[in-house]
């Protein structure tokens, strides 16, 4: 019997399934897939996550394996490389924003602080679970974050995005009420 999933999981792509299988509503502590992260929902804004999970890797590689000290010191010439590359989203805004984000969170790790220890004390530590069948684009929860982000520094970070963040980092559980993954993560 096929495990049943949520309507946007596309079962033709094995990539999209192991990331709605293992990823997606499972919470995260990992700084550097929480840096990951953030970066890629900021450069899917206007694209499907499909298109950006699929382009993953190549993001992966193009930026280092997500080292922030080394995003943050990127200069003209590795702005360009970036721009040439087909296998990330090659949009000036993004890029630029990959490197000014290293740079907040480099910043927030030097006062202290880290982005484990700031998105989850939005949530107490705890993921919310959403009532069975509203899945929301924002909510008052994700305008805030949204709001202290930009206060630190931190671009392509609206509100719609870091709902979208706290979604796939597994702040937030949105799996469909018959979806095996929202049973198993209670």
């Amino acid at each position: 019997m096929e495990k049943q999933r949520c309507g946007w999981a596309n079962p033709a792509n094995p990539l999209y399934l192991e990331y709605h299988d293992t990823e997606w509503g499972v919470p995260c502590h990992d700084e550097r897939r929480l840096f990951e992260m953030l970066n890629l929902e900021g450069a899917q804004a206007g694209l499907s996550w499909e298109t950006i999970l699929n382009k993953r890797e190549n993001y992966r590689q193009a930026f280092d394996q997500w080292d922030a000290t080394r995003i943050a010191a990127y200069g003209p010439e590795k702005v360009a490389e970036l721009l040439a590359n087909p296998g990330i989203v090659r949009n000036r805004l993004k890029v630029a924003a990959a490197i000014t984000n290293a740079q907040a969170y480099l910043r927030l790790l030097e006062s202290g602080g880290s982005l484990d220890q700031l998105l989850w004390s939005y949530v107490d530590g705890k993921p919310l679970v959403n009532q069975q069948g509203i899945y929301p684009a924002k909510t008052a929860l994700s305008d805030r974050l949204s709001k202290d982000l930009s206060k630190l520094g931190f671009k392509f970070v609206g509100s719609t995005i870091v709902y979208a963040y706290m979604q796939g980092i597994g702040m937030v559980n949105d799996h469909a009420p018959d979806c095996f993954c929202r049973k198993a993560r209670k």
